[in-house]
């Protein structure tokens, strides 16, 4: 049987530049639609059950973020289920090479494991069979995709959960699984005293269009939501201007925006200490909070993670700074590895989405510390 590679599905992204021989697949990875970023690669190959495979993405060295391929594995998957990771060659001479003898004779190959806008349409109707879960549509995207957010508690206090704003970094939807499942365990003792003081608004996924596409980094336009805070336009980044306007109805006591690193290998969160004001209350809020997840994970860390931004020098179009500085309230940016966690390797599967949902899961006990002080 004839080998084939294929990505034209929901996320795929390679491009296929010779294909004469299993032992050496050339490929490219295609640039988002409107940009140039590119990163994320998504693909399935066919026929080649029990054959030596070596795949050489040729354009690794342009590609948005080149210290991400170094100690990187890429993963791989039979049913779509259950990744794993496979042989991948350092980044080394501008080429990342994935070497793989396939069991079956279909088999899925990512940068990180895949969130189909299929499992997000399934997400929003499971939480929707919940007592006290509602709908509403914030608004569309640029190709006219609903901007869904879930409405969740009853409370006063109003805490915001976003993800993928940059749409490859599917962790961070994997991690909203982990963290609406416990939300919603009505067994659950934290869950039920949070639901009773806080409404949370939740949108597990902020950029459709770049989803569906298979991009990096941006949406349909080519805009980077997260530098459109504050200047997103109707034509350009709606995603983020119909968020803003629901938050200012709600106005957020917490902000947490879901995301993933390419190149650290660690799960942490970046604050907003370089806005112009920022507080005391500011800092205690995001000491205590990063205490308490550290507390309720040992995958979490506060030993590594971005540099601090000077006072007065922050960017104000990040989601982080911008609510933080609009609201007064403790905003963060959650970064998982599309690596392994360092400090706690996988060999076979790296960080995993299992792993993302348990950091989900968990964040709920941080939330349950700070909230009376927000």
């Amino acid at each position: 049987m004839t080998f084939q590679i294929s990505c034209a599905f929901d996320g795929g992204n390679i491009n296929v530049e010779n294909a004469d021989r299993v032992d050496d697949i050339r490929l490219s990875i295609r640039p988002d639609n409107a940009s140039d970023f590119y990163q994320w690669f998504y693909y399935r190959l066919t026929g080649a059950k029990g054959q030596d495979c070596r795949m050489v993405l040729i354009n690794a060295a342009n590609a948005a973020f080149t210290g991400g391929w170094d100690d990187y594995r890429a993963v791989a998957s039979y049913d779509r289920e259950h990744w794993f990771r496979v042989d991948t060659t350092a980044y080394e001479n501008g080429q990342l090479i994935i070497n793989h003898t396939p069991e079956q004779d279909s088999v899925y190959y990512a940068y990180f494991a895949p969130y189909s806008l299929e499992r997000h349409a399934d997400l929003i109707a499971d939480c929707l069979q919940y007592d006290g879960v509602s709908l509403r549509v914030l608004g569309m995207s640029v190709q006219g995709q609903s901007i869904d957010c879930l409405t969740i508690g009853e409370g006063t206090k109003n805490i915001w959960v976003i993800a993928r704003q940059h749409p490859g970094e599917t962790m961070a939807e994997w991690w909203m699984e982990g963290f609406l499942a416990r939300l919603l365990d009505e067994d659950d003792e934290v869950a039920a005293a949070l639901r009773k003081v806080v409404t949370f608004h939740i949108v597990p996924n902020m950029n459709p269009d770049g989803s569906k596409l298979g991009n990096l980094r941006t949406n349909y336009s080519g805009a980077n939501l997260n530098r459109e805070w504050g200047v997103a336009t109707l034509e350009a980044s709606p995603e983020v201007l119909h968020t803003i306007a629901a938050m200012d109805a709600d106005k957020p006591a917490l902000v947490l925006d879901v995301h993933g690193d390419e190149s650290l290998p660690y799960n942490f969160i970046a604050g907003a200490e370089g806005i112009p004001g920022y507080t005391d209350k500011q800092a205690k809020d995001l000491a205590d909070f990063l205490a308490a997840y550290k507390r309720a994970s040992s995958d979490f860390q506060t030993e590594h993670g971005y540099g601090l931004n000077a006072p007065g020098t922050a960017n104000l179009t990040m989601c982080t700074n911008f609510t933080a500085h609009r609201y007064d309230c403790l905003a963060m940016t959650l970064e998982m590895p599309f690596k392994d966690n360092i400090n706690a390797p996988d060999a076979v599967q790296g960080w995993s989405p299992e792993r993302c949902t348990q950091l989900g899961s968990a964040v709920l006990d941080a939330m349950q510390e700070v909230t009376e002080q927000l």
